[in-house]
């Protein structure tokens, strides 16, 4: 493939995939902190089938999505200077992840 878009899908709705700055390690640290604020686990949900963490993670995965659509250029992926791409794990207890990804564009 030389020029072309890569869509990652992650089939999961309590984790996201983001990309970020990973220059720095306390911008993960900060993004934790802000997004444990904005969905505490120790509010009242009434959706807590897989333990208390199970809404509060539906909901950071609705806000950083599931999904990356990243440009193909010269056989090779293009991105930013810095930056790295997150998957986010929003469960205590985590199972496995799948992740499913197609490539679509010219080949010459």
């Amino acid at each position: 493939m030389q020029t072309g878009l890569l869509h990652i899908l992650l089939q999961h709705t309590s984790a996201s995939l983001t990309l970020n700055e990973n220059c720095d390690s306390t911008v993960r640290s900060h993004m934790e902190n802000h997004f444990m604020r904005y969905a505490p686990e120790e509010a009242s949900y009434q959706h807590d089938y897989e333990g208390r963490d199970d809404m509060p993670a539906h909901i950071k995965s609705s806000l950083l999505g599931v999904s990356l659509l990243l440009p193909v250029q010269r056989g090779k992926l293009i991105f930013v200077h810095l930056v790295g791409h997150l998957l986010g794990e929003h469960l205590i207890h985590g199972s496995a992840r799948r992740i499913v990804a197609t490539l679509q564009g010219e080949s010459k």
